[in-house]
């Protein structure tokens, strides 16, 4: 039997752990109007075995590919080894000694984690979810992850990154070397991981390229990152440059968010909107072109839509004030007390000396004060 129905009923996180408890073995779609995407998630006896979204698919090769662990010679070995009908391409590589299969599995962790995490942001749109035997599904390999695990996961990522926000101000923070006292030097001692880290400094790359460049998380870099520069042994700094190669679009992206604010300036909320859906389309992480979009939306009246964008721009980057601002503010506008009120704490957090501080403590108080009025009439 299908189960389905719109995300407003029944959020992602309820419909995983229904999956979960119930042990469900099938497919798990997600559709958003909103984003024109679509998410897909395999479970197997409630366990996650494989996750992907259509604006960023899931597939061993590229995962590999975007991490530098794979070439088209080794491409070519792998699918020259013969092997049993049916064997997906990870476990080909593995067999053909191009990958190990530990090296495969967390890469395969990492992706699947992430697409969750997406999912889990995701607001409107609708579910559905069909059993069926999942040995017919051809995907490139197969891991299990703890549904549980997923869920707790995605719910800690914001605090945890507020938390390192004040080492680690942002992803496009270059990481530099510090100096390093002669009576330290001798008794420096880092995991595997950080020093994985610190080979990749090269005082060019920032945080954001480091993890593809390691084929790791950016949450994970982060926190390698806030841990290396907490014992002073890295010290960050501002780019002075833009972080991604691409500069013609990065120019544009710049291009279309100004063409956004002006016309937000202008009282034309709809070619605001255009301007910042077509700077999405060129930098789906641009914040500004997030909260251009948003401020365009609340214009049209559209508040929950301006709240979804808002929290996807959150996912982005969650080490961004004005966001957190925002969402705030726009989060009352739909009567999400909790989320509002979880937006303005991060806000202050992140930004305790911004000039906002003042209007935001007092927008705190009074939403307590209703919170507080609220739960006494409803116990009368």
């Amino acid at each position: 039997m299908a189960i389905e129905g719109p995300l407003r009923e029944l959020g992602i996180h309820d419909v995983f752990q229904l999956l979960d408890l119930s042990r469900k073995t099938g497919a798990l779609r997600v559709t958003s109007e909103m984003r024109d995407d679509e998410g897909y998630v395999l479970f197997e006896g409630g366990k996650v075995i494989h996750a992907s979204v259509q604006s960023n698919p899931t597939s061993i090769e590229r995962i590999l590919r975007q991490a530098g662990k794979l070439s088209d010679a080794d491409m070519a070995a792998a699918l020259a080894v013969p092997a049993p009908q049916g064997l997906g391409l990870g476990d080909r590589l593995v067999q053909a000694g191009i990958v190990s299969q530990k090296e495969m599995e967390r890469h395969l962790h990492q992706a699947i984690e992430s697409v969750v995490f997406e999912l889990m942001s995701w607001r409107e749109g609708f579910f559905s979810f069909e059993e069926c035997a999942v040995s017919d599904v051809p995907i490139d390999a197969k891991i299990r992850i703890s549904t549980e695990s997923l869920l707790m996961e995605g719910a800690r990522r914001i605090d945890e990154w507020s938390r390192i926000a004040d080492k680690v101000p942002s992803l496009s923070a270059i990481p530099d070397l510090a100096p390093v006292e002669d009576d330290r030097a001798s008794v420096l001692d880092l995991l595997p991981h950080e020093w994985e880290v610190l080979m990749m400094i090269d005082g060019q790359r920032d945080l954001r390229g480091i993890a593809g460049s390691l084929g790791r998380s950016e949450f994970e870099i982060a926190k390698i990152a806030y841990g290396l520069v907490t014992t002073g042994v890295v010290a960050l700094r501002a780019s002075d440059r833009p972080s991604m190669p691409n500069l013609a679009a990065i120019h544009g992206t710049d291009s279309a968010v100004e063409r956004a604010w002006a016309c937000i300036a202008g009282g034309k909320p709809d070619e605001a909107l255009a301007a910042a859906r077509a700077a999405l389309a060129i930098d789906s992480k641009s914040i500004e072109a997030h909260r251009a979009a948003a401020r365009a939306l609340v214009l049209l009246r559209r508040f929950p839509d301006a709240v979804e964008v808002l929290r996807r721009a959150v996912q982005a980057d969650p080490l961004t004030p004005a966001v957190h601002l925002d969402l705030g503010f726009a989060a009352v506008r739909v009567g999400d007390f909790g989320n509002a009120r979880a937006s303005w704490e991060h806000f202050l957090r992140l930004a305790p000396a911004a000039p906002e501080v003042p209007r935001v403590n007092a927008a705190l108080e009074t939403l307590t004060r209703m919170i507080h009025l609220v739960e006494a009439h409803a116990d009368v």
